[in-house]
């Protein structure tokens, strides 16, 4: 379980997590991440995940296709 910082946003706590499970080869490219199983691994609504994977959108971090789901994306950004 997860400490959580009081003077950040859960969504921002589960994007820096993810963030780093990437940059360290946990999650390799193409990885499909799945919003369910953060949900139940960080016990918080599914809003918060959304927001979350929105912030990792943002950094180019993943990319996501509608009825397909979010991957880890490439190094070379493909």
């Amino acid at each position: 379980m997860i400490e959580w910082d009081p003077r950040l946003y859960k969504w921002e706590q589960i994007a820096n997590t993810v963030a780093e499970r990437i940059k360290d080869g946990t999650y390799p490219p193409l990885t499909l991440i799945s919003e369910v199983k953060l949900q139940e691994e960080f016990d918080v609504a599914r809003i918060t995940v959304r927001k979350a994977m929105e912030a990792l959108r943002g950094q180019k971090l993943i990319t996501t296709k509608p009825g397909k789901g979010s991957i880890v994306t490439p190094a070379d950004g493909s």
